[in-house]
């Protein structure tokens, strides 16, 4: 194994961050994803423009091949910006040009993980002060690179990383997959992981425990496990021996934390497999729940789950973000957790507890011999869906002749069920249509909050899916179909979805009182005739937003940068890219003491944006 870490030009790596950096994934520890600069306004934003472009894929034509999707969001303290590419490497960037600092290129063609890396400020009085950059890999490889270098920390784990393929959450087979998708989430001297399989693999194979490891050693501090044991809070929620080797309820989207209180929340997935639940009877903790642990120990605190006996891959994806609501003369310490099917629940983060109440409304049964949904579904009373929630013939898509025709022949054609019912299961041997898909809704990134506003905002697609259950000749069942997997409800020479418009929303919720403050519709479709083309898009990556009253978006797969006014949900700034930015954007103050703004914008990714370029694009007023 090659490890290769290429010091371009030496530079101090900042000890902590401060409150003009952007230091983890989503600014800080709470999720929130503001950031306090304000020299970028509502008065001066349309002046934005390209400061530097990087090219992530090496002018050397080495690491060449495109690896994962580019979802990254870049880190930035004292005016060092450090990204994962999609083709393997590392770099540190001076993020006021855009020149490098440091590579590290990844051995043995290993894919980084797809959501960026994670700081570590350093610890002088733990033995190792010098601050570090944590990089996962798709593969279950944590690495610990010297943040001013790029040198790879040989002391940390076993030949200067950890491989969390141990032989306990790999039951079934070390050789089977066992994926790191999001971010490893520094809390103090931890890195905590979450891991394991990817969607509708095997029901049973690597499990997706929570571990927390010693951020100078490597050294494993403690385990939760997502699927309770025997004795556990949350193994009665399983039938028979359904807990034992299950795969999935894994967290493959952001952790967040409470540092004062000293608790983890963690938005766990659903367990596998996540469209047939035959074999898993029960409620199926702590699948698509958000559990709340101590951070320091791993000890279980609360849960609330967001999905019973998840069928649908409704989990809960984005990261937990914490907030304060004021409501009756009392200030709350809340937190708010949206599921993919962009059910919002803001919870007391003491105590797991609904501050605008939850109500279990009745679900569809399902016609899968053998398999058993829950009667009921949580939902919150206040605040609404975010995105629609349900779909019948007569809310197809009408606005073009011939869009509409190709729509209504698609379900006729396929003798589509159209779920006009929330939670309708798939059904057997026929194609189920349900609003929002399993791509959302509201996937990973999950939304921001404006502390000053009250504002929590996240943009959402409305976006369906079809699936349809069938016996397979082993005598399971399985979503299978020309249609089914990951087929999207709309053209796929187009892109044009048949559900109703708009494809695409950025939505605001008042946290004081649970209401919808603002609506507005997000993304164009180009093709359309003029006068059409105001549709709303389908989106991947959230949204930030700062102190000066602003949020910026990328997400829709027209190949667009906004600003919005956070009051208001007004567009007032559009920005044409070379690639749709499939990744959320961070703000920082370079070290010529300018706000800049940064997204990755290379098109591709889960949505099917087209794929077009290798850029990380920078912007700044002029000077």
């Amino acid at each position: 194994m090659k490890i290769i870490a290429m010091a371009v030009l030496a530079s101090a790596a900042p000890a902590s961050a401060g409150p003009t950096d952007w230091p983890t994934s989503n600014q800080g520890l709470a999720g929130q994803r503001h950031s306090g600069l304000a020299e970028i306004d509502a008065g001066n934003v349309t002046k934005l423009r390209e400061a530097w472009v990087y090219h992530m894929k090496p002018a050397d034509g080495s690491a060449g091949t495109r690896l994962v999707t580019a979802e990254t969001v870049p880190l930035i303290i004292g005016g060092t910006m450090f990204v994962s590419t999609p083709y393997g490497r590392v770099v540190a960037l001076d993020g006021a040009t855009g020149t490098e600092k440091w590579t590290f290129t990844l051995p043995d063609n290993e894919r980084p993980a797809v959501r960026g890396v994670a700081y570590w400020p350093g610890d002088k009085a733990g033995g190792r002060g010098k601050p570090a950059v944590i990089v996962g890999t798709r593969s279950g490889r944590i690495y610990s690179l010297d943040a001013t270098t790029g040198a790879v920390a040989t002391d940390f784990g076993t030949g200067g990383y950890i491989n969390l393929r141990t032989p306990d959450v790999m039951p079934t087979g070390i050789e089977k997959p066992y994926v790191l998708a999001a971010t490893p989430f520094v809390f103090k001297n931890l890195i905590i992981t979450g891991g394991g399989s990817p969607d509708q693999a095997a029901a049973l194979g690597p499990l997706g425990d929570v571990r927390a490891w010693d951020v100078r050693t490597g050294k494993l501090v403690w385990q939760f496990h997502t699927v309770p044991r025997p004795g556990e809070i949350g193994h009665e929620t399983w039938g028979g021996e359904s807990w034992k080797d299950r795969a999935g309820a894994n967290v493959w989207g952001y952790f967040t934390a409470d540092e004062a209180r000293g608790l983890l929340y963690m938005p766990v997935g659903a367990p596998n497999n996540d469209r047939m639940g035959i074999d898993r009877p029960g409620d199926n903790l702590f699948g698509s729940s958000v559990v709340a642990v101590n951070a320091a120990t791993g000890k279980y605190v609360w849960h609330f789950q967001v999905t019973h006996h998840d069928i649908w891959d409704w989990d809960a994806a984005s990261q937990p973000v914490l907030f304060d609501v004021k409501k009756a003369g009392r200030t709350i310490p809340a937190v708010a957790t949206v599921n993919k099917n962009a059910l919002m629940f803001i919870l007391d983060r003491r105590t797991g507890k609904p501050i605008f109440g939850v109500e279990e409304r009745p679900a569809p049964p399902t016609n899968v011999p053998g398999e058993r949904t829950s009667p009921t579904q949580p939902w919150p009373v206040k605040p609404e869906p975010l995105a629609q929630t349900s779909l019948s013939r007569d809310n197809l898509y009408k606005d073009t002749p011939e869009h509409k025709a190709w729509c209504e022949a698609l379900v006729d054609d396929n003798n589509m069920m159209l779920g006009a019912t929330p939670y309708q299961p798939i059904l057997l041997e026929r194609y189920t249509v349900n609003l929002p898909g399993t791509q959302g809704g509201v996937n990973y990134y999950g939304g921001a909050f404006d502390p000053r506003l009250g504002l929590f905002v996240v943009n959402v697609s409305n976006l369906a899916q079809p699936m349809r259950m069938v016996k397979m000749p082993d005598g399971n069942y399985a979503n299978s179909g020309p249609l089914a997997g990951t087929r999207r409800f709309w053209n796929p020479e187009n892109h044009l979805p048949c559900g109703p418009t708009p494809w695409g929303q950025l939505v605001a919720v008042n946290v004081n009182t649970g209401e919808i403050a603002w609506r507005s519709t997000l993304g164009v479709t180009d093709s359309l005739p003029q006068g059409k083309q105001a549709t709303g898009r389908p989106g991947l990556g959230g949204a930030i937003t700062t102190a000066s009253g602003l949020t910026f978006v990328g997400a829709t797969d027209d190949a667009r940068f906004r600003a919005f006014d956070t009051a208001t949900g007004k567009e007032i700034w559009t920005y044409r890219l070379r690639g749709s930015a499939s990744a959320t954007p961070a703000t920082y103050k370079g070290g010529d003491g300018r706000q800049y703004v940064a997204v990755m914008a290379t098109g591709g990714g889960q949505i099917g944006a087209e794929l077009t370029t290798d850029e990380l694009v920078a912007f700044s007023l002029p000077r």
